[in-house]
């Protein structure tokens, strides 16, 4: 479980606050995904929950545990975050990418070895065929992949997901959406999902944040947000998609 209770954050040298008293809670097994616009705070909010940013106010509790009072190391080596930039070392094969937070762990190389090969299995990319390629030898859907597959090697409860298909195509980043979704089926883990793609958060989450200016305008299921907007910012978000696509309408969840 991951909770939020009236958190803030001021970045020194800004009048107004990044974060503005955010709270919320995803359950075990949930998705919450933070839909916004860039600068709207989602990815502050993300980064204050492992401990990359510090709250300026509030509390942030992973599994009733306050994150200001745990080791920041522990607690980072604990949570799985994967973001759209996803950094894979050109040097090193995929197998050696997706086995790095075993490494800096201090994990035997046998145990490195084998977590990873499962690990890519799980992703759906063949050990025996893709683990010696090197990152530039991968498409952009698989390179993603390899980026999931690291940030679940230490076996995380959660994970942050920071804006990670937004550079991919249409039809790469649908079938990357779906791997998600089956991946979190099939390991139970908690996800806060961040992302300025309506289709994408209603498509994935269980439960949905809709971001604007450093405040959470709304929180609830996709089929609340779509039939009951609480604030002139998220009817015109919702009203925008609708005129652009018209998946929306009707009350009804793509």
């Amino acid at each position: 479980m991951i909770a939020l209770r009236n958190v803030t954050k001021r970045f020194a040298g800004t009048k107004a606050a990044a974060v503005d008293g955010v709270s919320f809670e995803v359950g075990e097994g949930k998705t919450l995904v933070l839909l916004g616009s860039s600068g709207s705070g989602k990815t502050t909010t993300l980064r204050m929950i492992n401990g990359l940013t510090e709250a300026s106010s509030g509390s942030i509790l992973v599994d009733g545990e306050d994150v200001a009072g745990r080791d920041l190391l522990e607690l980072r080596r604990s949570i799985g975050y994967v973001f759209q930039d996803i950094g894979l070392f050109g040097h090193m094969t995929v197998e050696q990418n997706v086995a790095l937070p075993g490494r800096v762990s201090g994990w035997p190389g046998a145990r490195r070895a084998t977590r990873a090969r499962e690990l890519l299995e799980l992703v759906g990319l063949d050990p025996a065929e893709y683990g010696a390629r090197k990152p530039r030898e991968l498409s952009g859907g698989q390179r993603q992949r390899v980026g999931i597959a690291r940030a679940l090697l230490r076996e995380p409860r959660h994970m942050l997901m920071d804006e990670p298909f937004g550079a991919l195509d249409a039809i790469t980043r649908h079938q990357m959406q779906a791997e998600l979704v089956r991946l979190r089926e099939a390991l139970g883990i908690t996800i806060v999902f961040v992302t300025h793609d309506v289709f994408e958060a209603f498509k994935l989450g269980d439960t949905i944040g809709v971001m604007h200016e450093g405040r959470l305008e709304q929180i609830g299921t996709p089929s609340q947000i779509i039939e009951s907007p609480e604030t002139p910012f998220v009817s015109e978000v919702l009203e925008r998609t609708r005129s652009q696509v018209g998946l929306l309408a009707g009350g009804t969840t793509p």
